[in-house]
This record gives C-alpha cells, structure tokens and sequence, in this order.
C-alpha cells in the first residue's frame, strides 16, 4: 500500500457535506478539518474541499485518480442534469440549490446491498455501528495516521459468520436476513457481475428482491447507490412521502398516500432521472425539518 494524493482543481456540484450526508452511504466520517475520512474497497481515503480545489488523499493499494474518478461519478456532467431537473418546477429547482453538491456514488454493490439490509427500520448512527463492527471482525485492518480502518469483508469471509455471531455485532432481527443473503449471494444463486449486465431495471429489481431481507425501498437504494447505478427508480421512505405529499399530493393523511401514487408522480415529472431528483428532494426536507 502506498501513501497517494490527487488534487481537483475548479470541480462544480461537489460538496462533500452534501455528498456524505444525503442518505446514500454510511463509511464516511466528518474529522475536526470538516473533511471526510472513508474507506473505499482496499483504500482509506481523505477528501477535503478547500474553495473550488478537493485534495484527495490515500492509503491504499488502488490507484486513487481512477478509483475517485470512478467512486465520485466525476465523468458525468452533474451540471446539465441539474439544469434540466431545474425546469421542472420551482420545487426541485430550490431543492437542488440547497444540495447542489452530491453526487451519487458508486459504490461496490455487495456492500451496499448489505449495507441496506442493515438500514431497514435503523438510524444512521446505529447503522455505521454495526458496519464497522461487521468490518471489524470480517474485514481487513488497515493503519493510518495513527488511527485503525478495516475494509468491508468480502462475501467469503462474511460467509464465516453464524446468525449467533451476526446477533453478537448487534444486527437484531437483521441477523438472519444478512445470513441468507450472504449465502445466497455466495452459492451464485443471485450473480452480482450478471446484475451488471441485464439492462432491464424492473429485471434487476425483480432478482434484488429475492434477497432475504431486501424489499421495495432497499432494492431501490441499492439500483441508485451501488455500481448499478440505476437513475430511474425512486426510494420511497418517510422523509421522501412528507415531501411529495406536503409540495404535490397534498393529503391531509400523510399515512394514507400510496407509494404507487408517489411513484407514478414522481415517473411522469422528474423521467429517468427521478432517482436523482428524489435525493435532492430527501436531502432537503431531512436537513430542513
């Protein structure tokens, strides 16, 4: 491993803030600088934004220009799409202004599919808990700066846990949903590469959905935040039918708005980017509660 830096220098629609705080991750962490410390595959990584300039920095045996470029989605041209989200009402268009810096990341798919399964019925905090104790136990340590980081564990290590020891990291009634999967995933009954390659969504979706422990909400999270990378779906929790109730449906009974209705909403206005408009949208009625 080797000790890397990359400096991007006028980048626009990058926040850190906005793109480690929107929901769609749980391994990065503010330090006292305000920059962020995660861990992506085999590599710790430091990202900083000083102005326009991000300074990227790394352990890890990857090299960092291409796995940044890869992870943050810096290829694609988040301007234009918020430029085109923004004509579709004055709604978005303030939302996207409020979060004008995420990006969806790409992150390894077995991780977040995990990852999600861990979310269900959780709290962020409680969530990375467990995480890092899974990555503690399963994963590989990595020393830097004085501090200890560990790499998600991959399918075959993580396959060494009993549903005892899962319970013991404090994953509750998510023990045996994280078990089957795992196996599952490891037996081939559902192939990640072939995931990749099926360019139907609703396909993809189907296959996610006989994972233990992955319903509607999880397989829409992981279709918009893994590698599959996935715009036209639209996670639906608390945060986002509040919102699409309170600008656009408008029921006195919040509990009572179906996800059908949201979803055919949120279809017919935001197209095949309504993944990425539902994440301004949760990130802006989270944050401004």
């Amino acid at each position: 491993m080797q000790e890397q830096k990359y400096i991007l220098e006028n980048v626009t629609s990058f926040e850190p803030k906005h793109i480690f705080e929107c929901g769609q991750c749980f391994r990065w962490d503010e330090e006292t600088d305000e920059s962020y410390t995660g861990i992506v595959k085999n590599n710790v990584i430091n990202v900083k934004k000083v102005d326009n300039t991000v300074i990227f920095s790394s352990l890890g045996a990857d090299n960092l220009e291409e796995l940044v470029t890869d992870y943050f989605d810096l290829n694609r041209d988040y301007e234009e799409i918020k430029d085109r989200l923004s004509k579709i009402d004055s709604y978005l268009e303030n939302s996207i202004k409020y979060g004008n810096g995420i990006r969806i990341l790409n992150q390894d798919l077995w991780e977040t599919i995990i990852s999600f399964i861990i979310s269900a019925n959780n709290n962020i905090p409680r969530i990375k808990g467990i995480i890092n104790r899974i990555s503690q136990k399963y994963g590989d340590k990595i020393e830097w700066k004085g501090k200890e980081y560990y790499t998600f564990p991959t399918v075959d290590n993580l396959a060494k846990a009993t549903i005892e020891d899962l319970r013991g990291l404090g994953l509750g009634f998510r023990d045996v949903r994280v078990y089957e999967t795992t196996h599952k995933i490891l037996e081939k009954q559902v192939d990640l590469e072939r995931l990749h390659e099926e360019k139907d969504t609703q396909k993809v979706r189907d296959i996610l959905l006989t994972l233990s422990g992955v319903g509607p909400k999880v397989a829409d999270c992981i279709l918009l935040f893994s590698t599959l990378k996935r715009f036209d779906v639209f996670p639906i929790d608390v945060w986002v039918r509040r919102v699409m109730n309170e600008l656009y449906i408008k029921n006195e009974d919040e509990t009572k708005v179906n996800k059908k209705e949201i979803e055919k909403l949120a279809r017919e206005k935001y197209g095949n980017l309504e993944g990425l408009a539902q994440q301004y949208l949760f990130y802006w009625k989270r944050d401004t509660a």
